[in-house]
């Protein structure tokens, strides 16, 4: 076998991997009923197989322009991702629609029960 079979080898199964983490975050998207959850099926998986996949296409196309145009994607990704969950939690959190009972530790309850509380992070009333 010659390298570039090798590496077109290494490529498919790096593409199948990472189609397969993402695969694995849709399903936990639709099978998980509460909001963290469903945060952590969203970002993990997700962004470690968006990660896989590009690594795939630089291998594939083994060329330094994709592999410098890769490297923003992860990176935005990166970004991206945990910020985008972390405003959809507080969100749900301001909401009252996390499982509240299911919480071992409520880390902005001080911010919300103090009398005279106002601001981003004050709930409605349940």
């Amino acid at each position: 076998m010659t390298l570039d079979a090798v590496l077109d080898a290494v490529a498919l199964i790096l593409v199948l991997i990472g189609a397969v983490l993402c695969l694995t975050a849709t399903i936990g998207l639709l099978r998980w009923r509460d909001v963290p959850t469903r945060l952590h099926a969203a970002t993990k998986p997700q962004v470690l197989g968006v990660l896989v996949v590009v690594i795939a296409v630089a291998l594939s196309a083994r060329a330094w322009p994709v592999v410098a145009f890769g490297i923003p994607i992860v990176l935005i990704q990166f970004a991206t991702a945990p910020l985008a969950a972390h405003m959809v939690g507080r969100a749900a959190y301001r909401n009252r629609t996390t499982d509240e009972e299911g919480l071992y530790i409520d880390e902005l309850q001080h911010r919300t029960e103090q009398p005279g509380s106002t601001g981003a992070e004050t709930r409605p009333e349940s």
